[in-house]
Protein backbone atom coordinates (compact mmCIF):
# COMPACT_ATOMS: atom_id res chain seq x y z
CA UNK A 1 0.00 0.00 0.00
CA UNK A 2 1.15 3.36 -0.52
CA UNK A 3 0.40 6.19 1.53
CA UNK A 4 0.35 9.74 0.48
CA UNK A 5 -0.61 13.34 1.56
CA UNK A 6 -3.82 14.65 0.68
CA UNK A 7 -3.51 18.80 -0.18
CA UNK A 8 -6.67 20.69 0.92
CA UNK A 9 -7.05 23.64 -1.82
CA UNK A 10 -10.11 24.15 0.69
CA UNK A 11 -8.08 25.58 3.74
CA UNK A 12 -4.89 26.66 2.73
CA UNK A 13 -3.85 29.06 0.51
CA UNK A 14 -1.32 28.64 -2.61
CA UNK A 15 1.77 29.02 -1.24
CA UNK A 16 0.86 26.64 2.20
CA UNK A 17 -0.34 24.16 -0.20
CA UNK A 18 3.21 24.28 -2.69
CA UNK A 19 5.48 24.43 0.74
CA UNK A 20 2.91 21.11 2.37
CA UNK A 21 3.93 19.01 -1.34
CA UNK A 22 7.40 19.83 -0.59
CA UNK A 23 7.71 18.74 3.14
CA UNK A 24 5.48 15.23 2.01
CA UNK A 25 8.03 14.47 -0.21
CA UNK A 26 11.07 15.39 2.45
CA UNK A 27 8.85 13.02 5.19
CA UNK A 28 8.41 10.42 2.84
CA UNK A 29 4.92 10.14 1.55
CA UNK A 30 4.29 8.06 -1.49
CA UNK A 31 2.27 10.95 -3.37
CA UNK A 32 -0.18 13.57 -3.63
CA UNK A 33 -4.19 14.12 -3.79
CA UNK A 34 -5.58 17.94 -4.44
CA UNK A 35 -9.07 19.16 -3.96
CA UNK A 36 -10.37 21.11 -7.21
CA UNK A 37 -13.00 23.44 -5.58
CA UNK A 38 -14.86 26.88 -6.61
CA UNK A 39 -15.51 27.21 -2.88
CA UNK A 40 -14.33 25.63 0.37
CA UNK A 41 -17.33 23.84 2.10
CA UNK A 42 -17.28 26.58 4.34
CA UNK A 43 -16.01 30.16 5.40
CA UNK A 44 -13.63 28.90 8.53
CA UNK A 45 -11.97 27.13 5.73
CA UNK A 46 -11.52 30.04 3.87
CA UNK A 47 -9.40 29.51 0.44
CA UNK A 48 -10.46 27.87 -2.40
CA UNK A 49 -7.65 28.47 -5.48
CA UNK A 50 -7.55 27.35 -9.35
CA UNK A 51 -6.27 23.98 -9.19
CA UNK A 52 -4.38 24.07 -12.42
CA UNK A 53 -2.22 27.03 -11.35
CA UNK A 54 -1.52 25.52 -7.92
CA UNK A 55 -0.53 22.15 -9.77
CA UNK A 56 1.98 24.23 -12.29
CA UNK A 57 3.71 25.29 -9.26
CA UNK A 58 4.09 22.72 -7.39
CA UNK A 59 5.65 20.49 -10.45
CA UNK A 60 8.08 22.71 -9.98
CA UNK A 61 9.15 21.97 -6.45
CA UNK A 62 8.20 18.01 -5.99
CA UNK A 63 8.42 15.21 -8.01
CA UNK A 64 5.43 12.85 -6.46
CA UNK A 65 2.85 12.12 -8.53
CA UNK A 66 -0.48 14.07 -7.96
CA UNK A 67 -3.89 13.13 -8.84
CA UNK A 68 -7.03 15.51 -8.61
CA UNK A 69 -9.68 14.49 -6.28
CA UNK A 70 -11.48 15.26 -7.95
CA UNK A 71 -11.90 17.29 -10.77
CA UNK A 72 -15.84 17.56 -12.17
CA UNK A 73 -15.44 18.09 -15.97
CA UNK A 74 -19.15 18.60 -16.96
CA UNK A 75 -20.61 21.89 -15.92
CA UNK A 76 -18.38 24.53 -14.47
CA UNK A 77 -15.51 23.56 -16.84
CA UNK A 78 -15.87 22.30 -20.51
CA UNK A 79 -14.40 18.85 -20.77
CA UNK A 80 -11.93 20.30 -23.66
CA UNK A 81 -10.77 22.84 -21.37
CA UNK A 82 -10.26 20.23 -18.58
CA UNK A 83 -8.50 17.91 -21.22
CA UNK A 84 -6.26 20.88 -22.03
CA UNK A 85 -5.51 21.78 -18.53
CA UNK A 86 -4.77 17.98 -17.04
CA UNK A 87 -2.59 17.33 -20.53
CA UNK A 88 -0.21 20.31 -19.42
CA UNK A 89 -0.01 19.28 -16.11
CA UNK A 90 0.75 15.96 -17.30
CA UNK A 91 3.65 17.25 -19.30
CA UNK A 92 4.96 19.37 -16.33
CA UNK A 93 5.07 16.19 -13.98
CA UNK A 94 6.57 14.25 -16.15
CA UNK A 95 4.04 11.91 -16.41
CA UNK A 96 3.33 11.78 -13.16
CA UNK A 97 -0.04 13.06 -13.11
CA UNK A 98 -3.41 11.42 -12.79
CA UNK A 99 -7.16 12.90 -13.29
CA UNK A 100 -8.90 12.13 -11.04
CA UNK A 101 -12.70 12.77 -11.64
CA UNK A 102 -16.24 12.68 -10.19
CA UNK A 103 -19.76 13.68 -10.50
CA UNK A 104 -19.20 16.91 -8.90
CA UNK A 105 -21.14 19.03 -5.97
CA UNK A 106 -23.71 22.24 -6.77
CA UNK A 107 -21.35 23.99 -4.12
CA UNK A 108 -18.90 23.82 -7.41
CA UNK A 109 -20.82 23.53 -10.60
CA UNK A 110 -23.65 25.92 -9.76
CA UNK A 111 -21.58 29.34 -10.18
CA UNK A 112 -22.64 29.89 -13.87
CA UNK A 113 -26.08 29.63 -13.26
CA UNK A 114 -26.42 25.92 -14.91
CA UNK A 115 -29.16 23.80 -13.29
CA UNK A 116 -27.85 21.72 -11.49
CA UNK A 117 -28.40 17.40 -12.80
CA UNK A 118 -29.44 14.53 -10.95
CA UNK A 119 -27.44 12.04 -10.50
CA UNK A 120 -28.31 10.06 -13.63
CA UNK A 121 -28.34 12.94 -15.67
CA UNK A 122 -24.08 13.55 -14.20
CA UNK A 123 -23.49 10.06 -14.95
CA UNK A 124 -24.12 10.39 -18.41
CA UNK A 125 -22.47 13.69 -18.75
CA UNK A 126 -19.03 12.42 -17.00
CA UNK A 127 -18.88 9.67 -19.50
CA UNK A 128 -19.00 11.21 -22.33
CA UNK A 129 -17.01 14.15 -20.78
CA UNK A 130 -14.16 10.81 -20.25
CA UNK A 131 -14.86 9.62 -24.03
CA UNK A 132 -13.98 13.64 -25.02
CA UNK A 133 -10.99 13.69 -23.09
CA UNK A 134 -9.54 10.99 -24.23
CA UNK A 135 -9.95 11.46 -27.71
CA UNK A 136 -8.24 15.22 -27.40
CA UNK A 137 -5.29 12.76 -25.91
CA UNK A 138 -5.13 10.24 -28.49
CA UNK A 139 -5.90 11.10 -31.73
CA UNK A 140 -3.33 12.64 -34.16
CA UNK A 141 -5.09 16.23 -35.76
CA UNK A 142 -8.56 18.05 -34.86
CA UNK A 143 -11.61 16.37 -33.03
CA UNK A 144 -14.69 17.03 -33.72
CA UNK A 145 -17.97 15.99 -31.05
CA UNK A 146 -21.41 16.68 -31.47
CA UNK A 147 -22.62 14.71 -28.41
CA UNK A 148 -26.13 14.59 -26.49
CA UNK A 149 -24.42 17.00 -23.80
CA UNK A 150 -21.67 18.64 -25.58
CA UNK A 151 -19.89 20.10 -28.46
CA UNK A 152 -16.41 19.88 -29.57
CA UNK A 153 -15.80 21.98 -33.50
CA UNK A 154 -11.87 21.17 -34.59
CA UNK A 155 -9.90 21.24 -31.38
CA UNK A 156 -6.66 19.74 -30.91
CA UNK A 157 -4.33 19.86 -27.63
CA UNK A 158 -0.88 20.63 -28.89
CA UNK A 159 0.89 20.13 -25.62
CA UNK A 160 0.54 16.86 -24.33
CA UNK A 161 2.07 13.93 -22.69
CA UNK A 162 3.41 10.81 -24.80
CA UNK A 163 1.46 8.32 -23.03
CA UNK A 164 -2.41 9.30 -22.49
CA UNK A 165 -3.15 10.22 -19.05
CA UNK A 166 -4.86 8.17 -16.93
CA UNK A 167 -8.26 8.60 -15.20
CA UNK A 168 -9.75 7.74 -11.92
CA UNK A 169 -13.26 7.98 -11.17
CA UNK A 170 -14.69 8.10 -7.25
CA UNK A 171 -17.64 6.18 -6.96
CA UNK A 172 -19.56 7.02 -3.30
CA UNK A 173 -22.75 4.69 -4.25
CA UNK A 174 -23.24 1.64 -6.25
CA UNK A 175 -24.58 3.48 -9.66
CA UNK A 176 -20.89 5.69 -10.09
CA UNK A 177 -19.03 2.85 -8.95
CA UNK A 178 -20.64 0.51 -11.52
CA UNK A 179 -19.33 3.51 -13.81
CA UNK A 180 -15.72 3.54 -12.70
CA UNK A 181 -15.14 0.07 -13.08
CA UNK A 182 -17.00 0.25 -16.44
CA UNK A 183 -15.03 3.15 -17.66
CA UNK A 184 -12.28 4.33 -15.20
CA UNK A 185 -8.62 3.75 -14.86
CA UNK A 186 -8.74 3.51 -11.42
CA UNK A 187 -11.29 4.53 -8.36
CA UNK A 188 -11.35 7.15 -5.88
CA UNK A 189 -13.11 7.45 -3.08
CA UNK A 190 -13.46 9.00 0.63
CA UNK A 191 -14.57 5.83 3.01
CA UNK A 192 -13.33 2.62 3.69
CA UNK A 193 -16.65 1.19 2.24
CA UNK A 194 -14.98 -2.76 1.49
CA UNK A 195 -18.25 -3.59 0.01
CA UNK A 196 -17.75 -0.94 -2.82
CA UNK A 197 -14.67 -1.22 -3.35
CA UNK A 198 -15.23 -4.67 -4.35
CA UNK A 199 -18.11 -4.26 -6.46
CA UNK A 200 -15.61 -2.04 -8.35
CA UNK A 201 -13.58 -5.12 -8.42
CA UNK A 202 -16.17 -7.30 -9.58
CA UNK A 203 -18.09 -5.16 -12.26
CA UNK A 204 -15.02 -4.56 -14.59
CA UNK A 205 -12.15 -2.79 -12.11
CA UNK A 206 -10.55 -5.70 -11.73
CA UNK A 207 -6.75 -5.13 -10.68
CA UNK A 208 -7.42 -1.38 -11.45
CA UNK A 209 -5.24 0.96 -8.84
CA UNK A 210 -7.73 2.17 -6.21
CA UNK A 211 -7.47 5.14 -3.86
CA UNK A 212 -9.08 6.20 -0.98
CA UNK A 213 -8.27 9.47 1.22
CA UNK A 214 -9.09 10.46 4.65
CA UNK A 215 -8.50 13.62 7.62
CA UNK A 216 -6.59 14.07 10.36
CA UNK A 217 -6.56 16.84 13.39
CA UNK A 218 -3.52 17.08 14.34
CA UNK A 219 -2.86 19.46 16.90
CA UNK A 220 -0.61 19.65 20.92
CA UNK A 221 -3.52 18.29 22.52
CA UNK A 222 -6.64 15.93 21.75
CA UNK A 223 -8.77 19.01 23.03
CA UNK A 224 -7.13 21.18 20.58
CA UNK A 225 -7.25 18.50 17.17
CA UNK A 226 -10.79 18.31 18.30
CA UNK A 227 -12.16 21.67 19.02
CA UNK A 228 -10.03 22.22 14.65
CA UNK A 229 -11.59 20.00 13.35
CA UNK A 230 -15.07 20.42 14.51
CA UNK A 231 -14.69 24.26 13.60
CA UNK A 232 -12.80 23.70 10.49
CA UNK A 233 -14.29 20.14 8.92
CA UNK A 234 -17.82 20.02 10.38
CA UNK A 235 -19.20 19.24 7.35
CA UNK A 236 -17.31 16.12 7.23
CA UNK A 237 -19.69 14.74 9.69
CA UNK A 238 -22.71 15.56 7.37
CA UNK A 239 -24.45 12.18 5.87
CA UNK A 240 -25.78 10.65 2.66
CA UNK A 241 -26.14 13.05 -0.60
CA UNK A 242 -26.28 16.68 1.36
CA UNK A 243 -22.92 17.14 0.52
CA UNK A 244 -23.55 16.81 -3.30
CA UNK A 245 -26.90 19.40 -3.22
CA UNK A 246 -26.37 22.09 -0.99
CA UNK A 247 -25.65 24.98 -3.46
CA UNK A 248 -23.37 28.01 -0.91
CA UNK A 249 -21.12 27.60 1.83
CA UNK A 250 -23.43 28.91 4.49
CA UNK A 251 -26.01 26.10 3.54
CA UNK A 252 -23.43 23.59 4.67
CA UNK A 253 -22.59 25.99 7.74
CA UNK A 254 -26.12 25.80 8.73
CA UNK A 255 -26.33 21.46 8.13
CA UNK A 256 -22.92 21.44 10.10
CA UNK A 257 -24.74 22.88 12.63
CA UNK A 258 -26.18 19.53 13.76
CA UNK A 259 -22.63 17.72 13.55
CA UNK A 260 -21.52 17.55 17.09
CA UNK A 261 -18.09 17.90 18.65
CA UNK A 262 -18.50 14.41 20.11
CA UNK A 263 -19.36 12.99 17.12
CA UNK A 264 -16.14 14.19 15.40
CA UNK A 265 -14.00 13.21 17.86
CA UNK A 266 -15.44 9.70 17.37
CA UNK A 267 -15.00 9.78 13.67
CA UNK A 268 -11.43 11.82 13.36
CA UNK A 269 -8.01 11.11 14.80
CA UNK A 270 -7.12 13.73 16.60
CA UNK A 271 -4.14 15.46 18.33
CA UNK A 272 -0.25 14.24 19.01
CA UNK A 273 -0.94 10.22 19.69
CA UNK A 274 1.09 8.66 16.87
CA UNK A 275 -1.00 5.32 17.62
CA UNK A 276 -4.16 7.11 16.78
CA UNK A 277 -2.88 8.71 13.80
CA UNK A 278 -2.14 4.70 12.71
CA UNK A 279 -5.07 3.42 13.84
CA UNK A 280 -6.53 5.96 11.78
CA UNK A 281 -5.61 3.77 8.62
CA UNK A 282 -6.63 0.56 9.87
CA UNK A 283 -9.78 0.58 7.94
CA UNK A 284 -8.57 1.26 4.28
CA UNK A 285 -5.87 -1.44 5.00
CA UNK A 286 -7.96 -3.76 5.50
CA UNK A 287 -10.70 -2.53 3.24
CA UNK A 288 -7.55 -3.60 0.39
CA UNK A 289 -6.74 -0.54 -0.95
CA UNK A 290 -3.78 0.07 -2.89
CA UNK A 291 -3.21 3.62 -1.75
CA UNK A 292 -4.45 5.85 1.41
CA UNK A 293 -3.62 9.75 1.35
CA UNK A 294 -3.96 11.23 4.64
CA UNK A 295 -4.92 15.26 5.28
CA UNK A 296 -4.37 17.39 7.82
CA UNK A 297 -6.79 19.87 9.44
CA UNK A 298 -5.52 23.18 10.85
CA UNK A 299 -2.64 25.38 11.70
CA UNK A 300 -0.37 22.46 12.71
CA UNK A 301 1.25 20.73 9.83
CA UNK A 302 4.72 21.19 10.08
CA UNK A 303 4.59 18.91 13.33
CA UNK A 304 2.29 16.70 11.69
CA UNK A 305 4.35 16.10 8.53
CA UNK A 306 7.29 15.33 11.60
CA UNK A 307 5.13 13.08 13.40
CA UNK A 308 4.53 10.58 10.21
CA UNK A 309 8.49 11.11 8.76
CA UNK A 310 9.68 9.59 12.11
CA UNK A 311 6.63 7.69 13.60
CA UNK A 312 3.97 6.82 11.55
CA UNK A 313 5.37 6.15 7.73
CA UNK A 314 7.84 3.81 9.23
CA UNK A 315 5.16 2.34 11.40
CA UNK A 316 2.34 1.41 8.60
CA UNK A 317 5.48 0.22 6.56
CA UNK A 318 7.18 -2.11 8.86
CA UNK A 319 3.05 -3.25 9.61
CA UNK A 320 3.07 -3.92 5.36
CA UNK A 321 6.02 -6.01 5.80
CA UNK A 322 5.45 -8.20 8.66
CA UNK A 323 1.39 -7.92 8.70
CA UNK A 324 0.49 -10.74 11.25
CA UNK A 325 3.02 -9.29 14.10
Amino acid sequence: MKIGYFLSSEEYTPAELIEQARMAQEAGFDGLWISDHFHPWNDEQGQSAFVWSTIGAISQVSELPITTAVTCPTVRIHPAVIAQAAATSAVLMNGRFTLGVGTGEALNEHVLGSVWPTIDVRLEMLEEAVEIMRRLWTEDGFVSHHGKHYTVDTARIYTRPQQPLPIYMSGFGPEATDVAARIADGYITTTPDRELLQRFRDNGGGTKPTQAGFKVSYAPTEAEGVEQAHRIWGNSGLPGELSQVLPSPRHFEQASQLVTKEATAKSVACGPKADDHVDAFTPYVEAGFDEVYVANMGPHTVDMMNLYRTEILPELRLRKEHPHE
